[in-house]
């Protein structure tokens, strides 16, 4: 389990914006569902965004009008017979505030306002920054591109906003049978995977600017120079300090140990150890073992909580358990005595 609380706070390091004084209310707010949490987010940050102006694209028309712009559609007047109304058909691109970004909002905002998990107040502020969107259409949110967004100067502020809808769209929404949609009271495993790694990533960003924290990509270290073929290696996160290194690799699962029913056995995940081990070795190349890994398991219901620390081959590989079901204090602490006790 993790507190609703906490995922304010994953998303915060996850995303910046978040830290900005408009957003300090939700930080001290009680929430019993998420759905409720990022109710109330989106209805801040759109509200911040309408102040800023909403984004607005351009979108291809072809209208009969009485004065023409863009370019004159000749064969489509013809056919139409527009000039006996004294108009011309015209092909132009109108700036409009229908766009996607804007579409995903209002969308991904009505399944809010509709779910029963959604407090009232929540309710009453999401539909007041709705009233600015009477002009913009709702999409099929099954149907959403995310790929196609592409962020730029005039739209940068969104990237938050549309991370939330991300969550709330593709880690909440369900169909019924009836075909109606609803949503359900957790993200999934696989989009809090995601944000956990976001937010390990951006806590040390944070906090330890002096650890250069990043995700890294890792060369093979392979003796005849040949990698083709070879998968990529990318790490989760990264940290650098005075010729150490740190290899942090998340993990976000419904059971964080392997058992074995025939024998009532318990291990680590076989893969996960593998790729961790992998990434060090292939990084120390000189085998000097000042590169260490941990695998960082979010804190699950299981009995067994993994926290080893091995020496393989000369390097330092942990398994450790992040507990995200208590005060964010504590969490911090985890962080910090994870990667202090393997960096200083």
């Amino acid at each position: 389990m993790i507190r609703i609380q906490n995922i304010y706070y994953m998303l915060a390091y996850a995303f910046q914006v978040l830290h900005e004084d408009s957003y300090q209310k939700v930080a001290t707010e009680e929430f019993e569902y998420v759905s409720d949490l990022f109710a109330a987010i989106l209805a801040i940050g759109i509200g911040n965004q309408i102040k800023r102006g909403l984004g607005r694209e351009y979108i291809e028309k072809t209208e009969a009008i009485s004065s023409p712009t863009g370019k004159i559609n000749v064969s489509s007047s013809i056919k139409q017979l527009s000039m006996l109304r004294k108009k011309l058909v015209c092909d132009f691109d109108e700036l409009t505030k229908n766009a996607y970004v804007n579409k995903i909002l209002k969308t991904t905002s009505m399944l809010l306002i509709r779910s029963p998990e959604v407090a009232p107040q929540r309710k009453k502020a999401l539909k007041k920054v709705m009233l600015y969107f009477v002009d913009v259409d709702e999409v099929n949110p099954r149907r959403i591109q995310w790929s196609s967004i592409k962020y730029h100067r005039n739209n940068a502020t969104y990237k938050m906003l549309m991370n939330i809808c991300y969550l709330v769209i593709e880690g909440m929404l369900l169909t019924e049978r009836d075909g109606s949609l609803k949503l359900t009271r957790y993200v999934d495993d696989q989009r809090m995977h995601r944000l956990f790694e976001k937010f390990v990533l951006g806590y040390y960003r944070r906090h330890y600017p002096q650890f250069n924290a990043s995700p890294a990509y890792i060369e093979w270290n392979v003796d005849d120079g040949v990698i083709e073929f070879l998968p990529e290696m990318k790490t989760d996160v990264t940290l650098y300090y005075k010729g150490k290194t740190l290899i942090i690799d998340t993990k976000y699962y419904g059971r964080t140990m392997q058992t074995n029913s025939l024998y009532n056995s318990h291990t680590h995940h076989s893969h996960n150890l593998y790729q961790i081990f992998t990434y060090v070795k292939n990084m120390d190349t000189t085998n000097s073992g000042n590169v260490s890994g941990v695998l960082l398991y979010a804190k699950t219901d299981e009995e067994i909580v993994p926290d080893n620390e091995y020496m393989m081959s000369g390097n330092r590989i942990c398994v450790k358990t992040l507990d995200l079901n208590m005060e964010f204090t504590n969490i911090a602490e985890q962080l910090n005595a994870l990667a202090e006790g393997l960096l200083l």
